[in-house]
């Protein structure tokens, strides 16, 4: 591919006018993939040749240290505007060519290569990114997240202003019209829950963010808070806005230390600045927010278990029959909205609820963001509009699976949501459908499975998560989970019996109906799900005494098929239990006696040679 066209310090000069100035900036990716794979470093290092380059007068070049690109396990990331080209897996040591190319041919060994194998030397033209259309995920690698001043040249609070010049009544129109619905993962209208919180008097309001994201797998919200802090804020301070609140808390999890470090050190530059504070754009109101760092229980995530731990006590979930618009943070009308949820609110009040209302489908407007990880080739954060289907986020955007195997199943909607099979693959991604199916949106987490994922496992692996997880308030969800556990446990250890597919499904549907929450009520999904896709992996289990997918070490051995064996040895070092021997140009065997069938061994394997079989009882 041609490099792109740079104009020279010669041939810039115009006719009795001073030599023009190419400003150039080169934008690292700083989230917490990045800054993991030593992307600090990497800016160091690009900042430290930038000053020894010497770069001619007429070439400016800066530094940008920005927030999540989505594309981590590519990172670190590092693109040169405003020419758009992007390099992958940057290390500091390359820092020298990236700088000299600013007056060159781009580094070819640092682009990334599709899979045809050709190179792709522009960001939106790489794959992954080119089908996304990006709404609230519009700043997030763009902007430095530690500065107001380069959120405010993007049009930063230019919503907030606008808001502050209309009524309630139309702010929260506004809202309604856009059909925005929350992206925490109950769906909820926006519009409707401000709209109801306003019908309240109660002595004072009160807006709450939710960033107590916990499904594993998951990190929209973490980019969100660490890549944007002053996006959440402006459409959290829109909300209070419309309800007339004066006090705000976001409340993230504890675990997301950077995420706390660059939303307090946004909320102390808005006051600064008179954003916020005890006078808003000198408008009389005022609005004072505050860092609440989560209690670390995934209960918390749950809106009035999560107000009870802001009010210092035991995060436990309360019935729904009152609702927190009503009396929410301290008998108080309170409005909880969820990072993503509030990430839109700019962008709807600048653009028109109905420009957003033009994306996505009738009952699941605008975009949604998901984290899309698992076996997949092309894993990350990405944005795409509802109704978009599963086969265009896992195949087009993620690029199929990995290995080219077998693509079994996807779990959408963390881990109380469902898994979907190979058949539904063309389903529409919006609330409605997905429910439906017996998944959920939830807030947005996608985990790919392939033909080695067996799916009971998968079941109890959610159950338990789920029931370490739970409260303990209510019985159905706390002995519902416990009891569901004990008989997932017994089938994928060769203990199943005829009747626990049908006790499963029974505790499910009590679950469902009696729980206090939305956890007890999802937990059975992962369960439930399973059983009605991939009936006849159970069915194995407890009659065959076999797993299909040669996953639960219970009911599976492994060997070697001598006929395909390379000798490559790759299934030697991967062994923990030193078992497998061999020598260069003959068959690897394992010796079955010390075998603990963690299948690490299959996985490293390139040639399929590895074999997973019926585990033989004496």
């Amino acid at each position: 591919m041609s490099a792109p066209t740079h104009p020279s310090p010669q041939g810039s000069k115009r006719s009795g006018e001073q030599a023009a100035v190419e400003q150039r900036t080169l934008l690292v990716c700083c989230g917490s993939g990045c800054l993991a794979t030593n992307a600090a470093a990497v800016a160091d290092a690009l900042a430290e040749q930038l000053a020894l380059s010497g770069f001619d007068a007429l070439v400016k070049t800066g530094i940008k240290r920005t927030g999540c690109n989505g594309f981590c396990e590519n990172g670190p990331i590092v693109k040169v505007m405003p020419d758009d080209i992007s390099y992958y897996k940057v290390k500091p040591k390359d820092a020298d060519a990236i700088v000299a190319s600013l007056q060159g041919e781009p580094v070819q060994r640092l682009l990334y290569r599709a899979d045809d194998g050709k190179r792709v030397l522009r960001h939106l033209e790489n794959p992954f990114y080119a089908p996304q259309q990006r709404i609230a995920l519009r700043h997030i690698g763009t902007i430095d997240p530690e500065s107001l001043e380069d959120y405010r040249a993007r049009d930063g609070y230019q919503a907030l202003e606008k808001a502050l010049s209309l009524s309630a009544d139309a702010l929260i129109s506004e809202v309604e019209a856009s059909g925005l619905r929350g992206r925490g993962g109950a769906g909820f209208p926006t519009g409707r829950k401000w709209r109801t919180a306003v019908g309240f008097e109660t002595a004072c309001s009160y807006v709450v963010c939710n960033g107590d994201e916990g499904d594993p797998g998951a990190f929209m919200d973490r980019s969100l808070l660490e890549g944007d802090p002053h996006g959440i804020l402006e459409g959290l301070a829109i909300a209070a806005v419309a309800i007339g609140a004066e006090r705000g808390f976001l409340y993230i999890r504890d675990e997301y230390r950077l995420a706390q470090q660059n939303i307090t050190k946004a909320i102390a530059q808005t006051e600064a600045a008179g954003l916020l504070g005890d006078d808003i754009m000198g408008s009389g109101r005022k609005l004072h927010l505050e860092v609440v760092r989560g209690g670390g229980a995934f209960v918390c995530g749950e809106s009035t278990a999560l107000m009870a731990s802001i009010e210092g006590r035991l995060g436990e979930p309360r019935a729904k029959y009152v609702r927190s618009v009503q009396r929410g943070l301290w008998d108080q009308s309170t409005v909880l909205n969820n990072v993503e949820t509030l990430a839109n609110i700019p962008w709807i009040i600048l653009h028109g609820g109905a420009a957003f209302a033009a994306t996505g489908t009738e009952g699941s407007s605008g975009a949604k963001v998901f984290s899309l990880v698992g076996k997949i080739k092309r894993s990350g954060l990405v944005e795409v509009p509802m109704g978009s289907t599963l086969r265009h986020l896992i195949f087009d955007i993620g690029g199929g699976i990995k290995g080219s195997r077998p693509f079994k199943a996807v779990q959408t909607g963390g881990p109380s949501g469902g898994c979907i099979p190979e058949n539904l693959l063309d389903l529409s991604v919006d609330f409605d459908t997905l429910t439906a199916n017996g998944a959920m949106m939830g807030s947005g987490g996608m985990i790919v499975m392939d033909d080695h994922d067996c799916m009971v496992e998968v079941a109890r692996y959610y159950t338990n998560f789920l029931a370490e997880e739970s409260c303990g308030k209510c019985t159905p969800c706390r002995e519902g989970l416990r009891h569901m556990l004990r008989i997932l446990t017994d089938i994928t250890e060769g203990r199943g019996q005829a009747g626990d597919l049908e006790l499963l499904e029974q505790m499910g549907t009590t679950m469902r109906e009696n729980s206090l929450c939305a956890l007890g009520k999802s937990a059975p999904n992962p369960v439930l799900s399973t059983l009605r896709f991939f009936r006849d992996e159970y069915q194995a289990h407890i009659h065959d005494k076999t797993c299909p997918a040669g996953v639960c070490p219970a009911l599976t051995a492994f060997s070697i098929d001598a006929a395909v064996c390379t000798s490559c040895g790759a299934c030697v070092k991967a062994c923990p239990a030193g078992i497998i021997s061999g020598s260069k140009g003959a068959p690897y065997r394992i010796a079955a006696s010390g075998c603990i069938a963690c299948g690490s061994c299959r996985e490293v394997c390139r040639f399929d040679a590895v074999r997973a079989e019926r585990k033989l009882h004496t």
